[in-house]
């Protein structure tokens, strides 16, 4: 006969282990003898090995007990459910895990590798890391809109970055992102390239329908820089991916 602690040694577990599973019914616990030491003896010990080895095998506890009782047909098909849960558990994991790793670049994180290569090509040009993170977050927002088609349109936004007038732009808001002052003069700069980008686009019929994720993508700029879309106001344009006149535009 055995003490807890001696049986708890021969299978393998801690005492608080053999303690829980007396709790929840799982190994039932002996009388005390005239000593006041509970004693356990062979029956115990096989089943407290079984309990240990189906617990380590990721059978949860509260299945533990009917799969003890169960005849080999019936077992069988417990253990396949089983497999069946710890496989899509592994598959879960594993796909968290390459989320995980996306997080060491911060870019990857909900952006597929063709918005990647498109923010390492602004950093390239000369877009600070803060610039580069205000961009990701408009593309975060429009990956999440059209998840298949982001794809498509990212090698013609690879092409403008060869407009020097684009890439000017870019690094002018970048720098006025560093500088935090507000009210940079370099924003009319900025915002007469926008309004005349903006002109361009509505004189060649490129202008597109409202959607959820431009006027967030405003947000964000409005967000950031209030002032530029007050510039674009006053050049008579409205917005900011898809700006749009607010009256005829200036000619």
């Amino acid at each position: 006969m055995l003490t807890i602690g001696q049986l708890a040694a021969y299978a393998g577990v801690t005492v608080r282990a053999v303690r829980h599973y007396h709790q929840i019914g799982l190994l039932p616990e002996p009388e005390r003898d005239a000593s006041g030491y509970r004693r356990y003896g062979a029956t115990a010990v096989v089943s407290l090995i079984k309990i240990h080895a189906l617990a380590g095998a990721g059978v949860p506890l509260s299945q533990i007990g009917q799969m003890l009782e169960a005849d080999a047909s019936a077992f069988t098909e417990a253990t396949q459910r089983i497999d069946s849960h710890l496989r899509e558990e592994i598959e879960r994991l594993e796909a968290s895990r390459k989320q995980i790793a996306q997080l060491a670049s911060g870019d990857s994180l909900a952006l597929p590798p063709s918005v990647v290569a498109f923010l390492d090509r602004l950093r390239e040009i000369g877009v600070s890391e803060r610039g580069v993170e205000h961009e990701r977050d408009g593309w975060i927002l429009f990956a999440a809109r059209w998840p298949d088609h982001i794809h498509e349109v990212m090698p013609g936004k690879l092409a403008q970055l060869h407009d020097p007038q684009l890439v000017r732009l870019y690094r002018i808001l970048s720098e006025t992102l560093e500088s935090d002052t507000g009210d940079d003069p370099r924003l009319e700069e900025a915002a007469d390239i926008l309004a005349g980008l903006a002109e361009q686009a509505y004189t060649s019929g490129e202008m597109t329908h409202h959607d959820l994720a431009f006027d967030l993508v405003d947000a964000l700029v409005a967000e950031s820089n209030p002032r530029l879309l007050d510039l674009m106001r006053e050049r008579g344009w409205s917005g900011w991916t898809r700006p749009e006149p607010l009256a005829e535009p200036p000619g």
